[in-house]
């Protein structure tokens, strides 16, 4: 009996602490809960909805968006909204989540105050609050986080000092500490009595603290990370208390206004206390007044350094060969010193080096050849010192090579050719030398270039060289205050990536390509100072992108209207240029001319005359075409001047007798197409390019052969060299295809078969045309890579010849320029298209 009045009496007792016990835990929950809902309160957008499920009676609060219970799932002892895109104010409800370990807001857009409420959180271990909008001082109650680890306020706008009481409140807790990219000022708050034993990472760049290092930080024996970059510190270098860092690795203290030891002139002491910290990787000094010499010791700090920055100082004197112990070193960065003397030979065994800077200093001597040895260099600045000699051939050695920039020197010699083999380079910058020579076609070919090539300031001459336009990436061209003669290339219209183009200061004559007002990023555009004649194109006005032109001293000619593009540019842009006029400020209006009754009726007896001359001319040339004889041919000094030659012959003379012998025989008259245009033309050679007189099928002539024959004739245009180009580059694609231009029952044109190959699907075509055409008795050197580059090219010759627009085709001088160095190459397999071909090997290419 009295054991069940005992049993019965511990149940009850049982039930009853389990009750209480419930009862609290949901008591403590329940206010975590409330505390939670208060905060989201203050939460006044969620674009992500990670708040959606809180307050819902069917989600338990442990497992609301971003937060976290103990075992017990009785407390919140985690909130963890970082990255959520959450804007509004932080609630200072939050300090009632009394077992909260972990509060991490970190990557949203709240603003306002730090709730100094949250100095109640006492058990708290981890708080960050970084990347947000948060204003004004921190909070000095913060200080009471005793068991504090992990502190993040980096990159908010926080202001006022650092509270002492963040450093120094008795606890030896925290290891990392990030104020970073603030406006925080005032010194650093440490003193002696701040030991911090445990700190390893310690953030403090971007605000704008003064004063010097504090002494007592050397009590952070364990610090592996000292960042106080820009700020306003001053004094020498901490050498000793980097010296008391044995564990330090990342070191950076640039853009403040430290100094060196001895009156600023002496760097060895800062070095040597760097020999402790056998783990050191990475340097930072850039931007102070350091003076001084680099001392020798460099070499003996721990060869896992892989950065150095000390860059924009007052460091001079020569560099120390005994950096070249850095073995591992991937990033130099000297510039913007005073240093002098030759870059040491010793540099190139650096193997591991990617970025070296070195400009804005005074190196004389010349640029050490070996350095083509150091493979993985990706970045080379040697711009802005004295350095002379040559440009290196052993640069061809550097496949990773992205950025070379050798400006503001005083080197000497051609380009080399071999640059053309650094297929990966985006930027080239070789201006401001005493550079001579040609632009090599290799190094103009690099279709890599992505920002900008400058070859401006040299005493480079010759012309344009055609394969600029294979830099379709491009964003920037300056080639100017040069020697540069010759035509501008109409296929700089193929770059279609450029922004900017400078051809000012050279010798560039005849007209500006259209083409290039139809690029559809330029912006900037500057052809002064050469001697280009003609109209301004349309184009240029009518462009969409262009804001700044300049077409000052030249030779053009004709009206310019101050609409479009040009309603940007005052007379500046056209003075020097004495016949242009029109309705820019400043420039000379223009007369209007009478037409005499003898203009208003030349086209009419023009046509009269021309058709007879056409069927008396025309009709036996194509006659004894058909029979297989031989028709004229033109020699080397005709095609290279090819718009003097008007005065004998007035039947079409063409260059190319070899090919017609590799057609089919049953189209040797359609190689009269080429050439038609000086038939049509021969009726009165008087008669300038620029008159307004056109031949069509209107006036009863006839322009050409069904395929042959150049878009625009079908548009009633007249005859001309450009359509000649034309069906040169149809037979030229016929030779290379075995397609005759009429064999597509789909109605496309040979230039449109062969370009939707190109550049991807040719293997089949080179195949045939090596079956085809390969020659059987020629020497070993001649293998079939050879003969597929030789056909490549001609495809993409044929190609530019057979373009729809005539501006953006070459002229049959460039052709034959093209064709000589494809027959310069076969002669001589080793130069690798290198030379240009002189008129002799045109004359040779046309007439053989």
């Amino acid at each position: 009996m009295g054991f069940c009045k005992f049993s019965k009496f511990s149940f009850l007792f049982l039930i009853s602490v389990l009750f209480v016990s419930t009862a609290e835990e949901n008591a403590r929950l329940g206010n975590d809960r409330v505390a939670l809902l208060s905060f989201m309160s203050g939460v006044v957008s969620d674009p992500g909805n990670s708040l959606q499920h809180w307050n819902s009676t069917n989600v338990h609060v442990c497992n609301w968006s971003g937060v976290s219970c103990n075992h017990e799932r009785d407390q919140v002892v985690q909130l963890d909204l970082s990255g959520r895109s959450l804007k509004g104010t932080i609630s200072p409800s939050l300090a009632n989540l009394s077992s909260l370990l972990v509060l991490d807001l970190s990557k949203n857009f709240f603003h306002g105050h730090i709730p100094h409420e949250l100095g109640s959180l006492f058990q708290l271990k981890q708080l960050s609050l970084s990347w947000n909008l948060l204003q004004g001082n921190i909070p000095s109650e913060l200080g009471s986080l005793h068991q504090l680890v992990y502190l993040d306020f980096g990159s908010n706008r926080l202001d006022g000092n650092i509270p002492a009481s963040l450093f120094c409140n008795g606890s030896d807790s925290l290891q990392y500490i990030d104020l970073s990219n603030n406006s925080l000022s005032g010194q650093i708050p440490f003193t002696s009595k701040c030991s911090l034993g445990e700190l390893r990472f310690l953030l403090l760049w971007s605000n704008r603290l003064v004063g010097q290092v504090p002494r007592a930080l050397s009590n952070s024996s364990k610090l592996q990370w000292l960042d106080l970059e820009s700020n306003m510190l001053s004094g020498e270098l901490p050498s000793d208390i980097i010296s008391k860092m044995p564990q330090l690795q990342f070191l950076y203290l640039s853009y403040n206004d430290f100094i060196s030891h001895d009156g600023n002139t002496n760097l060895e002491p800062f070095f040597a206390a760097l020999l402790n910290s056998s783990n050191f990787q990475e340097l930072e000094l850039a931007g102070n007044n350091l003076g001084g010499q680099i001392p020798p010791i460099i070499g003996d700090v721990s060869t896992n350094l892989v950065q150095i920055h000390v860059d924009d100082n007052l460091i001079y004197g020569p560099i120390p060969p005994q950096i070249s112990n850095l073995v591992n070193l991937t990033l130099l960065n000297l510039s913007s010193n005073l240093l002098n003397g030759s870059i040491p030979y010793e540099l190139c065994r650096m193997e591991k080096l990617e970025r070296v800077y070195l400009s804005n200093n005074s190196l004389s001597g010349e640029i050490p050849a070996a350095l083509g040895n150091i493979t993985h260099l990706g970045l080379l600045d040697l711009s802005m010192n004295k350095l002379s000699g040559s440009i290196p051939d052993s640069f061809a050695n550097l496949p990773q090579l992205r950025r070379l920039l050798l400006y503001g020197n005083q080197l000497s010699g051609t380009i080399p050719l071999s640059l053309g083999k650094c297929v990966n380079l985006e930027i080239l910058d070789l201006s401001h030398n005493k550079l001579s020579g040609i632009i090599p076609g290799e190094v103009a070919g690099l279709r890599s270039l992505k920002l900008y090539l400058n070859l401006s300031s040299n005493h480079l001459h010759g012309p344009l060289p055609l394969e600029l336009s294979k830099m379709d990436m491009v964003l920037a061209i300056d080639l100017s205050s040069n020697n540069l003669s010759g035509t501008i290339p109409s296929q700089l219209g193929d770059c279609i990536a450029l922004e900017h183009l400078n051809l000012s200061s050279n010798s560039l004559e005849g007209e500006l390509p259209g083409s290039i007002g139809q690029l559809p990023y330029l912006k900037e555009l500057n052809v002064a100072l050469n001697q280009l004649s003609g109209d301004i194109p349309v184009t240029f006005q009518a462009s969409a992108t262009l804001m700044a032109m300049n077409f000052s001293f030249n030779k053009f000619h004709g009206n310019i209207s101050d609409k479009g593009a040009f309603s940007l540019l005052t007379m500046d842009s056209f003075i020097g240029n004495d016949g242009l006029c029109g309705s820019i400020k400043g420039m000379p209006k223009c007369r209007k001319k009478h037409l005499s009754h003898l203009v208003m009726f030349l086209p009419i007896i023009l046509s009269l005359f021309a058709t007879p001359l056409l069927l008396m001319f025309g009709q036996p040339l194509v006659w004894n075409s058909k029979l297989g004889n031989r028709l004229a041919v033109v020699n080397g000094a005709d095609v290279e001047d090819e718009e003097k030659e008007r005065k004998e012959l007035k039947y079409p003379r063409i260059s190319y007798e070899q090919l017609i012998e590799a057609t089919d025989k049953d189209m040797t008259a359609l190689v009269t197409d080429f050439g038609i245009a000086r038939l049509v033309r021969g009726v009165d050679e008087t008669i300038s390019a620029s008159d307004s007189i056109s031949y069509s099928s209107a006036d009863g002539l006839l322009c050409g052969s069904v395929g042959y024959i150049a878009p625009e004739y079908g548009m009633g245009k007249r005859a001309s060299t450009q359509g000649d180009v034309y069906s040169f580059g149809v037979l030229l694609l016929e030779i290379v295809s075995g397609r005759r231009p009429t064999d597509d029952d789909k109605g496309s044109s040979l230039h449109e078969w062969v370009k939707s190959h190109y550049p991807h699907k040719l293997e089949s075509i080179v195949k045939q045309a090596l079956a085809r055409c390969s020659p059987g008795t020629m020497p070993t050197s001649y293998d079939d890579n050879m003969w597929r580059d030789i056909i490549l090219e001609l495809v993409e010759l044929g190609l530019m010849c057979t373009q729809y627009n005539p501006s953006t085709r070459p002229t049959m001088l460039d052709v034959a320029l093209e064709m000589g160095r494809l027959k310069q190459y076969l002669a001589n397999p080793a130069s690798m298209l290198t030379g240009e071909a002189s008129s002799k090997d045109v004359a040779h290419l046309i007439t053989q």
